[in-house]
């Protein structure tokens, strides 16, 4: 079995992530897509800290 490091997902991860997923489908993020789920996983690891809309 392999080893399994444990790296969280940083909120400047996600963003790129959101990026990426945005740039090759025409701008669209997909609701419950991996982008959305590593966002999630950013604020939860962040204690939900940072700016609000």
């Amino acid at each position: 079995m392999a080893k399994s490091s444990k790296t969280l997902m940083t909120k400047t991860a996600a963003a790129r992530i959101q990026s990426a997923e945005a740039k090759a489908n025409g701008g669209k993020v997909a609701k419950g897509g991996f982008a959305a789920k590593a966002q999630s996983a950013a604020v939860r690891n962040t204690g939900g800290q940072g700016k609000k809309g």
